[in-house]
């Protein structure tokens, strides 16, 4: 097991050939236009990880990054991937998607539970303990932690193992359709958090 290290793009023909690939964001913060994106994290669920670590001047070129999360016959993974669309789209200018979440489909599926985090996906689902020390750690700095870097990578390891397990239970469940809608609403979500409609639902009477 590696944990690849880029600056400001991947290698030409990562991931070829790939159906799916697990994707998450590190950021300055939780407000997507004031704070920066600063890595991508990308596996395609076998052994190595790649970051992919953006300076605070970054044009956000990345023209391989983009190609790779723009194409439409790539499956997505994230866990709450609402947030992780809306930063790609923002920085780098590109819909990632199609989409599946773990979040989304946890919260179908698990409704014997209001845990519905990565941690406790991990811990429940696959046997693994997953930590989260650096979850708010300085994701702008000149470098990165070896915990960072492990941290980072860890938050896509497992998606692909996550995703195998939730989709045996939605199947069985009967719930496969309506999360599989809810993923293709994804980018569109992402795209109202963008607009200024992060809080309302714009579905509701009142």
């Amino acid at each position: 097991m590696t944990v690849h290290f880029h600056e400001e793009d991947i290698p030409a023909g990562l991931f070829a050939g790939a159906s799916s690939i697990a994707v998450d964001t590190e950021t300055m913060g939780l407000i997507t236009p004031r704070d920066r994106l600063c890595v991508v994290q990308l596996s395609d669920g076998g052994a190595d990880e790649h970051l992919v670590r953006f300076a605070p001047d970054s044009d956000y070129a990345a023209p391989n990054l983009k190609a790779l999360l723009a194409d439409r016959a790539i499956t997505k993974l994230y866990h709450y991937g609402r947030f992780d669309i809306a930063a790609i789209q923002h920085y780098l200018g590109v819909v990632a998607a199609p989409a599946w979440d773990t979040k989304i489909a946890s919260r179908l599926i698990r409704t014997y539970t209001d845990r519905h985090g990565l941690k406790e996906l991990v811990r429940e689902l696959l046997g693994q303990d997953l930590s989260k020390a650096q979850q708010s750690s300085d994701w702008g700095g000149p470098d990165l932690s070896d915990a960072q870097k492990e941290y980072a990578a860890s938050d896509v390891r497992y998606l692909h193992r996550l995703r195998a397990e939730l989709e045996r239970r939605l199947a069985r469940e009967g719930r496969t359709a309506i999360a599989q809608a809810c993923f293709d609403f994804l980018p569109s979500r992402a795209a109202l958090d963008l607009a200024g409609w992060p809080e309302q639902d714009i579905f509701a009477h009142a």
